[in-house]
């Protein structure tokens, strides 16, 4: 049952929200911000425009949580009156307290994603290591466990590059995930994903061991400018492969743009004309770009794909084993699930906390 030092925890964390999120200011900003909105000269300059439409709406998104919060710590307190009175009962109490407090912290960890880039949608890349079917199938699990969790966290996905293994699963796969902070969220995902279990695929059922890297970037607002010197690119086009319909598998459609200076490759077949896969490839190239500057500023020397661990045995960050034990486990923080399954259908904020948590 909820206690009345619980209830008292949770009014004294929400009262701190409305100082640490700056609510007061934010309230002014809104309104000067809603001023400039209504200049009718205001989108004569759509990039500006664009970028203090965004600012708007996070401000905004801070108020609404913070009053949502309060509301909740509010309605919990009414709630216990009527426990009292004997008119609710003990369970009904618990709900509602879950509830105001998840709310709570889920406020308190998104305002610990201060840094740049954190606010921005991702993109993530999957890539079976060595293995062939095998890290193929588990590159393909991956991309459905991140796909469910995405779907969540109520973001959105778009695949922008997937080429399929020869017999099953998925040899890479690059999709976005559209939403506030997917970013922030999702940058500790780096490195490489390592499972161990009794192959569907071998007839003897023996246990496999299989690895597949994933690569989480900020897909970067259209405001954001980033210089890039044609002559430094190389781009070649071919013919798509995998799912993608019959026009593209007939036509050099998909596109593959190399920046020589960093060695960095982006690609994408997803579209069905070959502008289109070029305009996709190019977003690709500049996020990564982006986050390449991100790195310099972090005094990090080392190229973008310097950041990717060999695909293989004991550059692992988090172990998945189906056999003979079900445990997956995050080497980083240790956290620990013994359900697999359901990390496996996207229940994965626990790992994910744990590591953002443990870099503050």
């Amino acid at each position: 049952m909820v206690t009345q030092e619980q209830l008292k925890n949770l009014t004294d964390r929400v009262s701190k929200l409305k100082g640490y999120l700056e609510i007061e200011k934010k309230l002014i900003e809104i309104s000067n911000d809603e001023e400039k909105t209504a200049d009718p000269s205001f989108w004569n300059n759509p990039k500006d425009a664009e970028v203090l439409m965004k600012s708007l709406r996070f401000k905004k998104k801070w108020v609404e949580d913070y009053q949502k919060a309060v509301t909740l710590n509010e309605d919990i307190h009414v709630l216990f009156d009527f426990y009292k009175e004997g008119e609710v009962e003990a369970e009904e109490i618990e709900m509602q307290f879950e509830k105001a407090i998840a709310f709570v912290e889920d406020i308190e960890f998104k305002n610990m994603l201060s840094e740049e880039g954190d606010s921005f949608s991702a993109v993530i890349q999957i890539t079976a290591g060595a293995g062939g079917t095998e890290s193929c199938d588990w590159a393909e699990m991956l991309f459905r466990m991140y796909s469910m969790w995405s779907e969540k966290q109520g973001f959105t996905l778009k695949t922008l590059n997937y080429q399929s293994g020869d017999s099953a699963g998925i040899k890479t796969v690059t999709v976005e995930v559209d939403g506030d902070y997917a970013f922030g969220w999702l940058k500790g995902e780096n490195g490489v994903h390592r499972l161990v279990r009794i192959s569907p695929f071998d007839s003897a059922n023996r246990r496999h061991t299989s690895f597949a890297s994933v690569f989480v970037y900020p897909s970067i607002e259209e405001n954001i400018e980033i210089d890039i010197n044609p002559t430094e690119l190389r781009i070649d086009t071919y013919r798509a492969s995998g799912a993608g319909g019959q026009h593209v598998n007939k036509t050099d459609s998909a596109v593959r743009i190399t920046h020589l200076p960093t060695g960095i490759v982006s690609q994408c077949q997803n579209e069905r004309s070959q502008h289109k896969n070029k305009n996709q490839a190019m977003k690709i190239l500049k996020s990564r770009l982006y986050q390449l500057e991100l790195e310099k500023e972090k005094e990090k020397n080392k190229e973008l794909e310097d950041q990717k661990l060999d695909i293989g045995w004991g550059s692992q960050i988090r172990s998945y084993v189906f056999h003979p034990y079900q445990m997956v486990k995050d080497h980083r923080t240790k956290e620990e699930n013994g359900n697999t399954q359901s990390v496996m259908d996207g229940n994965l904020s626990t790992f994910i906390r744990a590591y953002l948590l443990s870099t503050i």
